[in-house]
């Protein structure tokens, strides 16, 4: 007589996704090695295992799968976020560290993929497409990815994508830039890669020049009109928390969308990652906007391995990575155990481990600032010599990261500003890599903080230093201490640190525990909403008023931009 087929895992008594049919089954589920072997729906063969795992009827379904999302958003290291992301059940991630590249061009890049070796996780990455975001003298930025970057990243295997390609108004007006470059050179070598997108506002023509690059995804905040024209364009739709409207859901149910939509995260605070978790939140509030919970598993496992031609991930299958997770209840996507390749990632209760990765000297010394550049805050000129001006001033929304531009009357005597009697913030974003020394000077009104200051080197997406403040001292007391930190989020009053978060790694990312830095951002978030902060998030919001590819009006060291024309404007009214 035979002896029994071994297996290095046998699951049991598991209510299985099958991602073919889009519904929970009964079964047990055999693996070998790293790689799903049988599912035994009928429940009858009885294998010897090196483990066996009784779920006593719990739900099994693959590792969440985020194709869109930024390391440095989390304000973490790869090496530090993989653990959160293990115990959130995601088991596949596809990041594009534009934020690191900003910094450190192509060797920031390279630096995050080394951090990320050898992680708990998949970690795969997208090439960033538009460092800088905008160029054209609009921004200064550490770094630069160029065509040959994009070329030389285009080798490596943990690359998938061509990351979000954002410069979309120099795209749509056809201007030759290294990224139209490697798109020209993906189509003519036959190269099969996805290619991300970022285009908010574009509609009807301008969204078909834009598609017509090769550009077939995007994930930026629309409104439904927007989102649709889209959809039936044959875009791949990438929904993130704020695009969590239900007449968009409703749409995609309606018209069976599913296989052209995923949900990422895109930007997830560590605060927020500690406190609230990850993608599987995301897919929590689908399902509880009325999105059918094996739509919205759908969604963020088979879908989005899809679109990143992740062929083996996705779904519980024989062949495929044995990526899964054990949960309660399939609306409640708080994993008791998280597989990865057939081992065992996380276990509720377990502490979380952090593999260390350290980053080369100069990464920690990444801050450049002088008094001078601090002189640009004593005294702003203004056209007249005494009476009143009409100011450009950046209107701060409490429910997006888009801005809008107004009008604002401010005195002025001996021919400067008496900005501290308008009612605004002054703004300022300094040139901190060490490039020119450029201040770009501006003002805030709207649902910014109504005191005190506020200062980052997390300032999407060239990484200056945007301070803003009602008082030059304190405005002049946060920067230096930006500077000792080498990087971080602060606020101050009266003269004093309220709270702060370090962030000495390219002045964006820290290696801290996951607790230590969320326990610091939300210290910082707090401080912020006591100074009157009115936004949603604001860190996410205060971090992209300095973003010229984010409508409608931002402030770089350049000065103050036009998001919609592509062109900087003064800041006085003529």
């Amino acid at each position: 007589m035979e002896g029994k087929e071994r297996v290095s895992l046998w699951i049991r008594n598991a209510r299985v996704y099958n991602s073919f049919l889009k519904k929970f089954e009964r079964a047990n589920v055999a693996v070998r090695g790293e790689r799903f072997y049988y599912i035994d729906r009928r429940q009858e063969i009885d294998f010897e295992a090196e483990e066996i795992v009784d779920v006593m009827g719990r739900y099994m379904l693959p590792g969440l799968t985020d194709i869109h999302m930024h390391i440095e958003s989390s304000m973490m290291t790869p090496s530090a976020i993989a653990g959160c992301l293990a115990e959130n059940g995601v088991t596949t991630v596809v990041t594009e560290p534009h934020e690191m590249a900003n910094v450190k061009g192509l060797r920031g890049v390279e630096e995050m993929i080394r951090s990320g070796a050898d992680t708990p996780v998949d970690i795969y990455y997208g090439i960033p497409a538009s460092v800088p975001t905008i160029g054209d003298g609009m921004e200064t930025t550490g770094g630069r990815i160029d065509f040959a970057d994009m070329r030389r990243l285009l080798a490596r295997p943990e690359v998938v994508c061509v990351g979000e390609v954002m410069n979309y108004r120099q795209i749509i007006q056809e201007k030759d830039l290294e990224i139209t470059k490697f798109l020209r050179y993906l189509r003519e070598n036959g190269i099969d890669i996805p290619v991300e997108g970022h285009c908010p506002s574009l509609v009807d023509l301008e969204l078909a020049k834009y598609l017509y690059q090769g550009i077939d995804s995007d994930h930026t905040e629309h409104t439904f009109e927007e989102a649709c024209q889209r959809l039936e364009n044959g875009m791949f739709l990438e929904i993130q928390d704020k695009m969590l409207d239900e007449k968009l859901l409703q749409y995609i149910r309606k018209n069976g969308l599913y296989e052209y939509c995923a949900f990422v995260t895109d930007d997830t605070m560590a605060d927020t990652l500690i406190r609230e978790g990850h993608l599987n939140r995301i897919v929590e509030k689908a399902m509880e906007k009325g999105f059918p919970p094996e739509k919205a598993i759908y969604c963020a496992t088979y879908t989005p391995a899809r679109r990143m031609r992740l062929f083996d991930h996705g779904c519980v299958s024989p062949g495929k990575l044995a990526d899964f997770m054990i949960v309660a209840e399939p609306v409640r996507l708080r994993p008791e155990m998280v597989y990865k390749r057939g081992r065992q990632i996380y276990r509720k209760g377990d502490s979380r481990q952090q593999k260390k990765g350290k980053f080369p000297k100069d990464f920690y010394k990444s801050v450049v600032v002088s008094e001078a550049q601090l002189a640009a805050f004593d005294g702003i000129h203004a056209p007249i010599q005494s009476g009143e001006v009409t100011v450009r001033a950046i209107e701060v929304s409490p429910h997006s990261t888009h801005t809008r531009g107004c009008h604002i009357r401010m005195p002025v005597k001996d021919g400067l500003l008496r900005w501290e009697e308008s009612g605004c913030l002054l703004a300022a974003v300094i040139e901190r890599h060490g490039k020119n020394g450029a201040v770009g000077i501006g003002f805030l009104t709207g649902a910014c903080h109504k005191k005190g200051t506020v200062a980052t080197t997390y300032c999407h997406d060239h990484h200056n230093l945007l301070v803003a403040g009602d008082n030059v001292e304190d405005m002049k007391l946060a920067v230096r201490r930006l500077f000792e930190l080498q990087g971080g989020y602060l606020t101050v009053q009266d003269g004093k640190i309220l709270a702060e978060l370090a962030l000495p790694v390219g002045g964006i990312v820290s290696e801290c525990p996951a607790e230590e830095i969320g326990g610091n951002l939300s210290q910082v978030r707090q401080s912020m909403e006591k100074l009157g902060y009115e936004h949603e998030n604001p860190i996410m919001s205060f971090s992209c008023l300095g973003l010229p590819v984010s409508p409608e009006w931002k402030l770089t060291d350049q000065g103050l931009i036009n998001v919609k024309r592509g062109q900087r404007v003064s800041l006085f009214v003529s």
